[in-house]
Order: structure tokens, then C-alpha cells, then sequence
């Protein structure tokens, strides 16, 4: 059982989020539900395995509830399933608006291309792989961040099985296929899934050896994301680290981004390189 100092049953919401209002209103209909029964948040809380500390946070909306949180929840209270419902209503409210944003993007863009030249682009990375990377970040995250960092990165990866499927084309420099994040065995099984996610007929992944000697992508990471209305959202390290939707920076991104594709090795010849690495692994 959680004690009161151990609130893993959920995560902090962030006031200014504009997604309180959710929280809140499911908040509120856990309350409801408790006292139509006759429990006391005590009480309640030893019926679920968590403190009353984390009730009152949760009840005043403070506090985002896990799915596992509403689904004992709705258990204990015999809500039939209304409880366990709202768990779409607080699924986007677990993770930072940032990346809810950047997710709903990637739900609507019909063409993504990317240049990564520090490590592989979230879309590509393993669970794995993405806990060693937020584990490993200094000054160091609370635990409770990191992994919902790393939930929020993982659900990400649901653009490889939308319908239609949109055009991905990763660019990864060579020194992100041979750096061992989180070790030999995760840096393994990140290849595998590079090679997996390779042979999909909507995606091109393409390495940039570290011997080229003409390299476009000098000035850092690019991201582009177009979509089906024909407007375009980009991001590039070269031109203020910041997110672009002006047609003229625009214009630079895709220029630097289509050269940077043609110095680097064929999407073929990239599997076989990724093959290549896995194998001295």
C-alpha cells in the first residue's frame, strides 16, 4: 500500500495547464461517487492502496489520476464502469502541454522529415532507450517526471500505425546509432527497432556518416511537419532554436534539410549501415 508521502497514483498538473478544467470536473465526480457511498477519504484511500494525502489532491483536481487509480476506483465504489470512463478525459492532461501539442501536430501532419544529430528522433526510440535518456539528464528530473516524460514519448509512437499513413523521413548522424544509452543490450534492441521501422513502406531512414566531408546540418537538429492544408510548422537549431511557420525561414529549412538528405547514405544503404552496427554490438 502507498502511504501519504508515496503519490504515485497520479502526477502533478501544472495550475496554468488549460487542461485543469478536466481534471478538475473528474476531480469533483470521484468526490461525488465517494460520498454516495459513505467513505471517508481514509477510508477510501486504504480501499484503493493510496493516502489520503493523494485523495484530497485528486478530489480538488490538483492531481492527475493514473487509469489503473480510476479503473480500482471505479472497483471499490461499484461505479460499473462510469468511473473507469473517465479515464479519456484525463489521458491528454498526463503529459506536459508541450508535448501534447507536438503530438497533436504529429496526428495531423501528413509529411514529417527529420535531421537528429545528438541522439535518435523521439518517434524512432525505444521505452528503453527513452527512460536511459531521461534517467540520465542533469541536473536531475524527479523519478515521477522522468517516467511521465517517457509515457508521454511512448504514445508518440502511435503515428506508425495511423490510416492514412503519413511520409517519415528520419536523418540520424552516425555517432546516435554507436552511442550506448542505457547500455549495450538497450542500444541493441533500439537497432532492431530501427531496422523494424525501417521496412514500413511510409517510412525512410537515412544515417549521415561521420566521415562525410560536405554536411549541410552543421547548424543542428531540423524538424519539419507538413500538413494536409498545405501550411508547414518547422524547427532548426541554425535559425534560433525556436518553432517556425514564416514561408521565407520555412523555404531555408526545407533547402537545408533536402541537402543534408542527399548527402547522406540511400534509405537502402542506411538499413544495411544500421545492420552493420548492430552486428559489432
Amino acid at each position: 500500500m502507498n502511504v501519504d508521502g508515496a503519490e504515485d497514483g497520479g502526477w502533478e498538473l501544472d495550475p496554468e495547464d488549460d487542461a485543469q478544467a478536466a481534471v478538475e470536473a473528474v476531480g469533483r465526480q470521484l468526490k461525488l461517487w465517494r460520498e454516495a457511498a459513505g467513505m471517508r477519504p481514509a477510508e477510501f484511500g486504504a480501499a484503493v492502496g493510496y493516502g489520503e494525502n493523494l485523495i484530497y489532491k485528486i478530489e480538488r483536481g490538483v492531481r492527475i489520476p493514473r487509469p489503473e487509480f480510476l479503473d480500482k476506483a471505479d472497483e471499490v465504489l461499484g461505479a460499473g464502469g462510469k468511473i473507469s470512463a473517465m479515464k479519456k478525459d484525463v489521458e491528454q492532461a498526463r503529459y506536459p502541454k508541450k508535448v501534447r501539442d507536438l503530438t497533436r501536430w504529429e496526428a495531423e501532419t501528413v509529411e514529417l522529415g527529420s535531421y537528429e544529430n545528438h541522439n535518435l528522433h523521439g518517434l524512432l526510440q525505444t521505452e528503453a532507450y527513452t527512460q536511459a535518456l531521461f534517467d540520465m539528464r542533469r541536473p536531475a528530473w524527479p523519478q515521477e517526471e522522468a517516467n511521465r516524460l517517457v509515457a508521454a514519448r511512448v504514445k508518440r509512437s502511435s503515428i506508425f500505425d495511423r490510416t492514412p499513413a503519413p511520409a517519415l523521413t528520419f536523418v540520424q548522424e552516425e555517432v546516435t546509432l554507436r552511442r550506448p544509452i542505457g547500455g549495450k543490450m538497450v542500444l541493441r534492441r533500439q537497432l532492431e527497432r530501427l531496422l523494424e521501422v525501417g521496412q514500413l513502406r511510409n517510412v525512410e531512414i537515412q544515417v549521415m556518416p561521420t566521415d562525410r566531408e560536405d554536411h549541410a546540418g552543421m547548424g543542428g537538429r531540423i524538424q519539419l511537419l507538413k500538413f494536409g492544408d498545405g501550411s508547414v510548422v518547422g524547427h532548426s537549431q541554425g535559425l534560433g532554436n525556436r518553432r517556425i511557420s514564416d514561408p521565407k525561414e520555412i523555404r531555408i529549412i526545407e533547402l537545408r534539410y533536402g541537402i543534408i538528405r542527399a548527402q547522406a547514405l540511400t534509405p537502402r544503404e542506411s538499413l544495411a549501415f544500421i545492420e552493420k552496427v548492430l552486428g559489432e554490438t
